[in-house]
């Protein structure tokens, strides 16, 4: 049997997305919350979500002993980040005056500017609501999705990627942001699938159908 695991490192609601994945999963496949070091080892495909701020979510993953692991683990199998789990696995977030993250992608986070859209209406910290999502290229996991489909977003910082051929996807709010990164077996976003109705479940349907294998550089059509 294929185990897909959770990481739970105590951040946020991964209830929801535990139930989610196992509404899509495939018969033969087990949706396991765990901090297990072992059990995440051992896993076929790993999902990293998570709320809250950055400097806790590291404290808490460096009290389990994750840290060290996780770097290897999103390289070697389907790894899906999302929210939190897609800012962790940069290099540094500016969060409270500086936080040091994982590394495995190279690039920072930053906290959204003060700014107006085109109707000279200030745009709201956090960027909190549907927005749509504009993928960059083929990916297995936009896979029967619309064009540019709706996601649900709740976040007041957001990554920036070194580079540009690792963004998967943009979103625009008050400038265009990048709200989706692929890098080999590893994908990642900032918004909720597991809170944005149908494109949210097939996204984590093709998830959990991913061998891995896509280009490093998502591709224009």
């Amino acid at each position: 049997m294929e185990t897909v695991a959770v990481i739970d490192y105590g951040m946020g609601n991964l209830h929801s997305v535990e139930r989610a994945l196992t509404h899509e999963a495939a018969p033969g496949q087990r949706i396991l919350r765990t901090d297990d070091p072992e059990i995440l080892r051992e896993a076929d495909r790993l999902v990293f979500p998570g709320q809250g701020a950055a400097g806790d979510a590291m404290q808490a993953l460096a009290r389990r002993g994750l840290n060290r692991m996780l770097p290897e683990l999103a390289a070697s199998r389907p790894f899906l980040g999302l929210c939190l789990g897609q800012q962790i696995l940069m290099e540094h977030s500016d969060e409270s005056g500086g936080v040091d993250l994982l590394g495995v992608i190279p690039g920072g986070v930053a906290r959204f500017p003060e700014r107006s859209d085109a109707q000279g209406r200030r745009l709201k910290v956090p960027h909190m609501g549907w927005n749509r999502v504009q993928p960059t290229g083929e990916h297995p996991l936009w896979h029967g999705l619309p064009e540019t489909p709706w996601f649900y977003f709740v976040h007041s910082f957001r990554v920036q990627p070194r580079d540009a051929a690792s963004v998967a996807a943009h979103t625009d709010y008050g400038e265009t942001f990048a709200s989706a990164l692929a890098r080999g077996s590893l994908f990642t976003m900032q918004c909720h699938p597991e809170k944005s109705a149908a494109c949210g479940l097939r996204l984590l349907n093709n998830f959990l159908r991913w061998d891995g294998d896509a280009p490093d550089a998502p591709q224009t059509p």
